[in-house]
């Protein structure tokens, strides 16, 4: 079993934090899916409703998720436990005159005393090594009624082979070694967890590339690779 360790996470992502807002970079992908990930975090909260918020963006990286949210009016806060990624952030939201709190700080140990009224963790669960642990300790930074945001990757031989083999290897679509097949997460196992702990769940949507358009779609009944989540806890 090749599980990486928190250290190897760590500095992997240092070497790429200089290139979070390079449209054309190592993280292309990303600016790729952000209208996708940016109009699925709209449809789960409302445009209007998304307007003094607090949002809580965990591994926030170099901050594409945050900003787009503090154009709407929430306010934002991203934690990621990268000191690049953080220093690349604030420079990047200061050029756009944007307030986000950003916080250089491992997302295991957030003050759970600070509520906030949506929390959203994307593309983050399937790099830690006790995820269900982190889902419990997270809930406890949201309010009653708050909303649980998360996109991960299906663990399967379909996925393996698109997103780790194809993506990183063939295709360079993502940074080589970003994932670890061991580590990925079944809509099934998300869940299960969620529920286990006080979730709701709003609904799952799958993400998926077309060759044919050469653009990501979502689709409710496609989540054999890449997936999102959202939940409500009560």
């Amino acid at each position: 079993m090749n599980l990486r360790s928190k250290k190897s996470e760590f500095e992997h992502f240092t070497k790429l934090a200089q290139e979070w807002w390079a449209e054309k970079g190592k993280f292309k992908i990303l600016h790729d899916l952000q209208p996708i990930r940016i109009q699925y975090i709209i449809d789960q909260l409302k445009p209007k409703n998304i307007n003094n918020l607090k949002i809580l963006d965990l591994g926030c990286g170099g901050g594409l998720i945050c900003e787009p949210l503090a154009k709407l009016g929430g306010y934002i806060t991203g934690i990621d436990f990268v000191k690049q990624n953080i220093e690349a952030a604030k420079i990047h939201a200061a050029k756009n005159n944007l307030k986000i709190e950003y916080v250089k700080k491992d997302i295991n140990k957030i003050n759970s005393k600070s509520k906030y009224d949506v929390i959203i963790v994307f593309e983050v669960l399937e790099h830690l090594e006790n995820w269900p642990n982190f889902i419990k300790k997270i809930k406890l930074n949201l309010k009653n009624n708050g909303t649980l945001l998360i996109s991960t990757i299906n663990r399967n031989i379909l996925s393996k082979i698109l997103a780790i083999d194809i993506a990183e290897n063939i295709l360079k679509w993502i940074p080589k070694n970003t994932h670890d097949y061991t580590k990925l997460i079944k809509p099934c196992e998300l869940e299960s967890i969620l529920i286990k702990e006080s979730f709701k769940i709003k609904n799952f949507t799958g993400l998926f590339y077309d060759p044919i358009a050469k653009r990501w779609k979502t689709s409710e009944n496609n989540m054999r690779v890449n997936f999102f989540c959202c939940a409500k806890l009560y």
